[in-house]
């Protein structure tokens, strides 16, 4: 299938390149990047020089994607909502890694992101691309919404808990931290290795973009709180929650384990999640406890913010949307040291 990467020279455009040169059945024939165009992927990525020797950068329009089996959308928020309306109907399945359609409610927009959502009419359209918890949804899609590394591992950790009805849907506590890459390729103050290195800090107090998602994920009301740590990659999300009924360390852990039973990537133990163990991988790895003297339950999820939290997963829904096995080119398997 023939692929093409908007957005390409960002850190989710090229782990989408990494995870497509080892994918079977796609072929990346078209990497935009406006910022980067005419440079060669293995100038601005070396680590991708052997899979991708010739292939160069270049700005892209609707025009040049569409025909495509597969499009996917690695762009700044905002801009893919420029973009998709152009390209649909004309490529074969369009996965859109930004939050730009992954709010049901329109009015959503300008309260967390302050602007107008330019193409309302398409976010009926778009399905929701977080596998384990709505599965159902993608199989045959063409418009696909893939939820980014804050939001999955949240709803991962509290969907299940919800659904069974043991634990209240309002007064949730997330909070999350995450490597600098989360933060995009693009330099910041915020994230200036003099800056980053050898600080942890919290952010968007009370108002981070993403609390909408997550509630809408998770189905529950919560307080997100977002972090910013020291290391390249990872997100581990720690979310506290009071129960709606008496209930114990082992029945939260089962709980989770029969969500995720048979699931390829979400690991379920009694560990406490490690974001290295997650490296490089499309698995999330949870965990969960029920602290008899506080009386709250305690469900946390660990993973990489670039696989699972973004490119991973988009490949992850591409697959099922084409009829592919799941697990394609993807890997549950981390790096480590």
């Amino acid at each position: 299938m023939r692929v093409g990467i908007a957005g390409a020279s960002g850190y989710a455009g090229a782990e989408l390149l990494r995870l497509s040169a080892g994918h079977p059945g796609f072929e990346v024939v078209v990497a935009g990047a406006e910022t980067q165009a005419g440079q060669s992927v293995a100038a601005l990525y070396p680590s991708l020089a052997a899979a991708y020797p010739a292939l160069e950068f270049s700005k892209v329009g609707a025009d040049d994607l569409a025909e495509l089996d597969v499009v996917f959308l690695a762009l700044p928020h905002g801009e893919s909502q420029d973009l998709a309306p152009a390209l649909v109907g004309r490529v074969g399945l369009l996965v859109d890694l930004s939050a730009d359609f992954r709010l049901r409610d329109a009015e959503a927009y300008p309260r967390w992101y302050g602007h107008d959502h330019v193409a309302p009419e398409l976010l009926a359209e778009f399905v929701y691309g977080l596998p384990e918890l709505f599965r159902p949804s993608l199989g045959g899609a063409r418009l696909v919404a893939a939820p980014g590394c804050y939001p999955t591992a949240a709803a991962l950790a509290l969907a299940p808990l919800v659904r069974a009805g043991v634990i209240e849907d309002s007064g949730v506590i997330v909070d999350a931290a995450s490597g600098v890459s989360g933060a995009g390729r693009k330099l910041s103050h915020t994230t200036h290795f003099n800056t980053a290195d050898e600080d942890f800090t919290a952010y968007g107090l009370l108002n981070h973009r993403h609390t909408p998602e997550i509630e809408q994920a998770s189905g529950a009301q919560v307080l997100f709180t977002p972090h910013l740590a020291p290391m390249n990659r990872g997100i581990l999300a720690t979310c506290y929650a009071r129960p709606a009924t008496e209930i114990h360390t082992d029945d939260v852990l089962e709980i989770l384990r029969d969500a995720y039973a048979g699931e390829a990537f979400a690991v379920v133990s009694d560990r406490s999640p490690s974001t290295k163990a997650t490296l490089g991988s499309n698995c999330a790895h949870l965990t969960a406890r029920v602290d008899p003297r506080t009386g709250w339950v305690v469900s946390l999820c660990a993973l990489d913010n670039l696989v699972k939290g973004a490119s991973g997963q988009a490949v992850q829904c591409a697959n099922i949307a084409l009829g592919l096995p799941e697990t394609t080119g993807l890997s549950n398997i981390g790096v480590y040291p």
